[in-house]
C-alpha cells in the first residue's frame, strides 16, 4: 500500500505558525516522509499512531525557543552541570508508533551518556528536559508522545507563561520547581507578551 499525496511534501509550503496533518499513516509511511522532507528544514513533525502534525514555527516561537535555551544553558553553567544540547533532534521509536521533533531537548542528567560529535544513544534513552513552544496552540496532544517516550519533564510556554511539567507518571503534573534544575523554581509572571 502507498500513500498519494496531490502535492510531494517538499513542495508544500507553510506559512510560519501553521500547520496541517496526514493521517492514515503506516511508521513506513512517516519513514518516507521523513526522508522525503530532509534533515535541513525548519518544520517540526510529531508523528502518533497513523497520525502524523507538521508545523512551521513563527518568528515569535523561535524567539521564546532561543530565550528558554538560553535560560537552561545559564541555570546548567550557574549550579555546575554538564548539559548536552540536542535541539530539534527527531526522536523516534517504533515500537510505540511515536516520534517528535521537540523545539529544543537537552540531557542534564544523563549528559555523560550523549558525549561527542555523533554519540550512540540508545532508541530508549529520552532527552531529560524538551522544551515544547506553543503558540498557536496544538500542544495537548504532543504531550502524551513526550510521555510515552520516556521524557520526565517538560517546559511548556503557552499564553506568555512557562510551566514545568512532570511526564514521569501516569498523570501529567505541573511542578513548582524543575527536576533538571531542583533549585529552579516556578514563578507566575508573563514572561514575553504578545
Amino acid at each position: 500500500m502507498s500513500v498519494a499525496l496531490a502535492t510531494p511534501l517538499s513542495q508544500i509550503v507553510l506559512s510560519p505558525g501553521s500547520a496541517m496533518t496526514v493521517s492514515g499513516l503506516t511508521w513506513q509511511h512517516y519513514q518516507l516522509f521523513l526522508a522525503e522532507l530532509g534533515e535541513n528544514r525548519a518544520t517540526r513533525l510529531a508523528y502518533s499512531d497513523g497520525s502524523l502534525e507538521i508545523r512551521m514555527p513563527s518568528k515569535l516561537h523561535e524567539i521564546v525557543n532561543r530565550l528558554l535555551s538560553k535560560i537552561i544553558f545559564a541555570l546548567a553553567e550557574e549550579l555546575g552541570l554538564e548539559i548536552v544540547d540536542l535541539g530539534s533532534a527527531t526522536w523516534n521509536r517504533e515500537d510505540l508508533d511515536k516520534s517528535i521533533e521537540p523545539d529544543s531537548c537537552f540531557f542534564i542528567q544523563n549528559a555523560e551518556l550523549v558525549q561527542g560529535l555523533n554519540p550512540e544513544i540508545p532508541s530508549d534513552l529520552s532527552p531529560d528536559l524538551a522544551v515544547e513552544v506553543d503558540i498557536a496552540g496544538g500542544s495537548d496532544q504532543k504531550l502524551a508522545i513526550y510521555q510515552m517516550l520516556g521524557v520526565p519533564e517538560l517546559w511548556l510556554y503557552r499564553n506568555g507563561q512557562v510551566k514545568i511539567l512532570d511526564l514521569r507518571g501516569e498523570r501529567i503534573l505541573e511542578l513548582e520547581s524543575s527536576l533538571a534544575f531542583s533549585a529552579v523554581s516556578v514563578e507566575r509572571r508573563c514572561i514575553i507578551e504578545r
